[in-house]
């Protein structure tokens, strides 16, 4: 594991967000969700594409808060652009668990 510095991490814009929107991506190599998450006021709505659908229902995502990278640049990913990265865990069978607030927090609130 490389060591990195304060400057190092704070460049990174990881800031939490609610899910507001989730539908299917048929047209991705690895089945996925296309998520809109609201990250506040001072940045908006952004879409993404999240690997997801192992252990979460589109139905059960909006309404739920998760962190975000958001100064990666824009990534397309087929006929979709993804403005951000929704961040999670491997699980023990390399399924994707996403990274929450363990409570509500505003969103577009930075991690630190």
């Amino acid at each position: 594991m490389e060591t990195i510095n304060w400057a190092d991490f704070a460049k990174v814009e990881l800031r939490v967000g609610t899910i507001v929107e989730a539908q299917e991506f048929p047209e991705a190599r690895k089945p996925a969700y296309l998520l809109v998450v609201d990250f506040g006021p001072e940045i908006g709505l952004r879409k993404s594409s999240a690997q997801i659908t192992t252990l979460y229902n589109k139905e059960d995502l909006p309404g739920r808060q998760v962190l975000g990278v958001l100064n990666f640049p824009p990534k397309q990913i087929g006929p979709h652009r993804s403005e951000c990265l929704i961040t999670g865990f491997p699980d023990q069978d390399g399924a994707v668990v996403l990274a929450m607030p363990e409570r509500l927090v505003p969103n577009g609130s930075k991690l630190f």
